[in-house]
């Protein structure tokens, strides 16, 4: 498991524009929330993506980008953020690079049934690339805010 304080690993991925993005786009530059979430289009995963969405402008003013990752495809992203106007970059990790880097891909049961799945987690990554934050399985009510407040608190 990532800690605080520890150097962010290093992800490189395609965006819903099929453009590559990584964490030297934006060292010291700006500070990045990089959330991780199950599936496109689901309801958890759309709140969260929402209510980062309604947050955006408050990121932006703080230096902040905010990245969404799933193991959806780059139209899957493309269809979710014109479905919802989302404002935030969702990255394609199609392979799960990124996923094992940041140790989000876990084994799960539901109903029963054992199986692999991305594990809502968020990173804060300040400009220097370090892991301000890191919080694994987290509930997506809510959750947009009390990021925004943590970045808050990096910028102060």
């Amino acid at each position: 498991m990532l800690q605080n304080q520890q150097p962010a690993p290093l992800f490189r991925s395609f965006n819903q524009f099929n453009q590559i993005v990584s964490l030297s786009d934006y060292l010291g530059e700006k500070n990045i929330v990089l959330y991780f979430y199950p599936k496109d289009d689901t309801p958890g995963c759309t709140i969260e993506a929402n209510d980062f969405t309604a947050l955006a402008g408050d990121f932006a003013a703080l230096d902040t980008v905010v990245i969404g990752v799933s193991k959806d495809s780059c139209q899957s992203h493309v269809d979710f953020i014109n479905k919802f106007g989302l404002k935030v970059d969702l990255l394609a990790d199609i392979s799960g690079e990124v996923c094992e880097l940041y140790n989000v891909w876990r084994e799960r049961e539901k109903n029963g049934v054992k199986s692999m799945a991305v594990l809502r987690s968020t990173f804060i990554i300040d400009k220097n690339g370090k892991l301000a934050d890191v919080e694994y399985g987290v509930n997506h009510e809510g959750h947009a805010q009390a990021v925004l407040e943590k970045i808050k608190q990096l910028n102060g």
